[in-house]
């Protein structure tokens, strides 16, 4: 596989942060502990400060000034692969390169903390709500052995993105609706270390004719950024029914990234090596989501919520990487083909006491990766999550906790670069503390 392909996994990794442990695709849907807690089940609730990523609308029905801070413990055991596969073989022989091996390996365990803030005002009085959100919506650290035969797609990366979402809301009170609008800037830096090989063309370094070489370590930095929005309806038509509707539209992230890579032909060892450096720039629409809600009080003191979300993965149909400034690599052109799908949440919350509340949830997550465009950069597949949840409040505070496993469903994948079956789970532990003004 040439460098060029290679490179493709740069760009790729930085948008596919959540796929391996939350929402399908790279979609993160943990914004809050309140939330988690329920499986993510909180666009017709609404009812804290996360309403500014679930349900903006939310924020006009709540009162006072709230500030609240909040980490999410992501910790991904392990994500196994056993089967063939055809790359991973950079420090073979170029005879021997693209020939199927037998695979049976699996990825480092990783652990991660993706924050978030939130700060809201709205006057007893007043029907407008003001709020900003500050969250990571694409984190991410995974990392393979350096003799894992996926070691040429990755061996380690970090993810550092950032979110910044203001809103405003406004309350009906006639109608005892509200609605909720905001601006959504997404901003991301990715660091990525992995081995690799270029052959079949002419890198100019040792004896003549060479057409191969190896490569030791590749080291790559890059960044981007884009602007969307995101708007959402709250409405109450009585006292223990509630309807949500929230939109969060497309995002297109422009990147750009440098890429030191150590040159060596095959068999010459490092007296013939150079070190190179290439830049590359992509772009990719990130997916809108439509998210529908009901949430109903069969009883004074609990509430259960039912959410479908809709993602438009078919936006994300190739990734183009142009290469700059360099003799070597041609622009790449890469189809990925993704299906919209859906996701389901079902939540529910119990007020044990007044100050003391039990939550449970289920979710189930579909997978927009189609079979011939999978790879071990994104081993994603169909999951089920489940959910539990406290929290505890005082007339000024408000402390959150909640607790989510993720259950992969076993991938069985067989395309041009692999045939066998992925395997993963993963363990998220979150927290809000929340205070009232």
């Amino acid at each position: 596989m040439h460098l060029k392909s290679r490179l493709t996994v740069v760009v790729l990794m930085v948008l596919l942060v959540p796929t391996i442990v939350c929402g399908a695709g790279f979609h993160i849907r943990e914004q809050g502990a309140k939330a988690m807690g329920m499986a993510n089940a909180f666009v017709a609730q609404a009812d804290d400060p996360s309403a500014i990523f679930y349900n903006p609308a939310g924020l006009a029905f709540q009162s006072g000034t709230q500030v609240s801070l909040g980490v999410t413990v992501v910790n991904v055991p392990e994500t196994t692969f056993k089967g063939t596969t055809n790359i991973g073989q950079s420090d073979a022989s170029p005879a021997f390169l693209g020939e199927t091996i037998a695979v049976d390996t699996e990825a480092r365990s990783d652990v991660f903390f993706p924050p978030n803030f939130y700060a809201t005002i709205s006057e007893p009085d007043s029907p407008w709500a003001f709020g900003v959100g500050i969250g990571s919506l694409y984190p991410l650290a995974k990392s393979w052995a350096n003799n894992s035969p996926f070691r040429d797609e990755i061996i380690e990366i970090a993810i550092k993105p950032i979110n910044v979402n203001p809103t405003v809301a406004y309350r009906f009170d006639k109608w005892n609706l509200s609605i909720g609008v905001g601006v959504d800037y997404t901003y991301a830096q990715v660091v990525l270390e992995k081995t690799t090989n270029i052959d079949g063309v002419a890198v100019g370094l040792g004896a003549s004719g060479t057409t191969s070489a190896q490569l030791g370590e590749v080291e790559i930095e890059a960044d981007g950024d884009g602007w969307g929005y995101n708007f959402g309806l709250l409405w109450k038509p009585i006292e223990t029914v509630s309807i949500g509707f929230a939109y969060r539209s497309e995002i297109e992230l422009d990147f750009d990234g440098d890429a030191d890579y150590l040159m060596t032909p095959y068999g010459q060892g490092a007296l013939s090596s150079a070190v190179y450096d290439v830049k590359a720039k992509t772009e990719i629409t990130l997916p809108d989501t439509w998210s529908f809600a009901v949430a109903w009080k069969p009883m004074e003191r609990l509430t259960v919520e039912c959410d479908a979300d809709y993602f438009g993965w078919s936006s994300y149909d190739s990734l183009d990487i142009i290469f700059a400034n360099n003799d070597v690599l041609p622009d790449s052109l890469n189809g990925k083909d993704w299906n919209d799908v859906w996701a389901y949440r079902l939540g529910a919350q119990y007020e044990l006491t007044d100050s003391f509340d039990l939550r449970i949830g289920y979710a189930r997550d579909n997978s927009p990766v189609p079979d011939a465009t999978m790879g071990p950069e994104l081993p994603d597949s169909d999951r089920n999550n489940y959910t539990f949840g406290v929290g505890y409040h005082t007339e000024r505070a408000v402390i959150d906790f909640a607790y989510m496993w993720v259950d992969f469903d076993e991938r069985k994948v067989d395309n041009e670069i692999q045939t066998g079956t992925y395997e993963s789970d993963a363990h998220l532990f979150a927290a809000n503390l929340t205070f009232f003004f």
